[in-house]
């Protein structure tokens, strides 16, 4: 009979090594201003609005590109890039910013001020409700139907904090402005520069040129180790797609270079993956005539948004959207180590500008399905035939609308039998009122 052995099975011992080993987490990339995601752990940096990072996933991963459709003045939208660019300087991060019709330094001027972090605190609160006391006389009464719906939270905000805040309504003191690093790049100022081979016009080509240039010198790329610690490129190309820059898209309905822009973009994109950099792109789509190029620019970035300010439009005067200065679309998120990429919790997004501060909230004329998600399917559907029949709440909806009565009574049945009867009785019910 043969000796029992001793130890675990499968390992072999010598002295006091094992061949087991203790599974251990990989160190993550420690860059100031960064974090990894929660979601595909993609190293994710703040875009300076804590509430567009809530929409997008939770920040802009480092290596991709966000696509931002202008608005019609270009007010919006270049005060995004404005907090993306503050963003980088109060993380120390490096700075890359290019334009063709403002001066690069006039742009970083205009850089709103960072706000202390106990003012801070109180604008993260803003816009909350605050919790009603039922002992206070003065405290308001709503109508009992009510009393159990959810409350609609407009701000969006995470729970856990990332970024900063800034005052628009100040500017960055030159003392912080200036000890950021930055590499500025004016087309007006650029050198021509005459390639036959590209197929790009000769600002695109300047521009990747010293993109490529600053990545490569400053190590971004990992060919050259940093100096100090490792850091983040934060890239800012303003209104790519205009005349200004020699492109032809926005004039015409059959442009002559209408594959530069998505031909520079792709550039652009693989010198992304390659570099610990980020890009914030703004271009004007209201003034593409070709709408076939517009989805070919989307599909060709990471992360992609469109403002619509309100000025100027029938929009401005409607009284559902007194309180917003425009909307906000979602036209594309990133997918990043996954097949699907994180879906937002509403599409109903506006946008508005405060005395100090730019907020992205959810719409307050939120449709039923928004006010409840409790319900189940079932229960949802049929509330939606209700409400589509005119039995709103409010009785000035209800004047004038023909309910058909069969539909009416059959809709509001299954919702008093939910939520008394379980759901075999209400399927011999269904089964019962079909045969009749």
């Amino acid at each position: 009979m043969a000796a029992p052995v001793r130890g675990m099975i499968g390992s072999t011992s010598i002295g006091n090594t094992t061949s087991f080993q203790k599974k251990t987490r990989s160190k993550l990339v420690s860059i100031p201003g960064t974090r990894p995601s929660v979601q595909n752990g993609q190293l994710l940096v703040s875009s300076g609005v804590s509430s567009l990072d809530y929409v997008i996933g939770g920040g802009l991963a480092v290596g991709t590109l966000l696509l931002v459709e202008e608005d019609r003045y270009d007010s919006y939208s270049r005060m995004l890039l404005k907090y993306f660019l503050a963003e980088g300087v109060v993380c120390g991060h490096e700075l890359f910013l290019a334009s063709a019709r403002d001066h690069p330094d006039d742009i970083m001027q205009e850089l709103p001020s960072p706000i202390v972090d106990d003012v801070a605190g109180m604008k993260i609160s803003e816009g909350q409700s605050q919790p009603s006391d039922p002992e206070n006389p003065d405290t308001m009464k709503i109508a009992w139907r009510y009393q159990n719906q959810p409350k609609v939270q407009t701000a969006l905000a995470s729970s856990v904090r990332f970024g900063h805040y800034y005052d628009v309504s100040k500017t960055m003191e030159p003392e912080l402005r200036q000890a950021a690093k930055c590499h500025s790049f004016y087309q007006l100022q650029e050198t021509p520069v005459v390639t036959a081979s590209s197929p790009l016009p000769s600002p695109y080509h300047s521009l990747l040129k010293s993109i490529q240039t600053v990545i490569r010198k400053e190590g971004f790329d990992g060919s050259t180790p940093q100096s100090k610690v490792r850091n983040v490129l934060r890239l800012g190309l303003h209104s790519l797609g205009s005349v200004l820059w020699g492109d032809d898209v926005c004039c015409k309905d059959n442009p002559a270079h209408c594959h530069a822009l998505t031909t520079f973009l792709y550039i652009l994109r693989g010198l992304l993956r390659t570099s610990l950099s980020v890009a914030m792109v703004t271009v004007p789509s209201h003034l593409t005539q070709n709408r076939a190029v517009m989805g070919r620019i989307i599909r060709l970035s990471d992360t992609a948004i469109a403002l619509e300010s309100f000025k100027g439009s029938e929009k401005e005067t409607n009284p559902l959207y007194k309180d917003y200065h425009g909307l906000l679309h979602v036209r594309q998120l990133p997918r990043l180590n996954c097949l699907s990429c994180e879906v937002p919790d509403t599409k109903d997004l506006a946008f508005k500008l405060k005395r100090k501060q730019f907020t992205i909230e959810v719409s307050s004329h939120q449709p039923l399905s928004a006010l409840s998600p409790q319900h189940t399917p079932n229960s949802h559907s049929t509330a939606l035939r209700v409400h589509s029949y005119g039995t709103s709440p409010n009785p000035n909806e209800q004047r004038g609308v023909k309910t058909p009565p069969r539909l009416l009574t059959s809709a509001v049945s299954a919702l008093k039998t939910h939520s008394t009867v379980d759901t075999a009785d209400q399927r011999v019910g269904c089964n019962e009122n079909d045969t009749d």
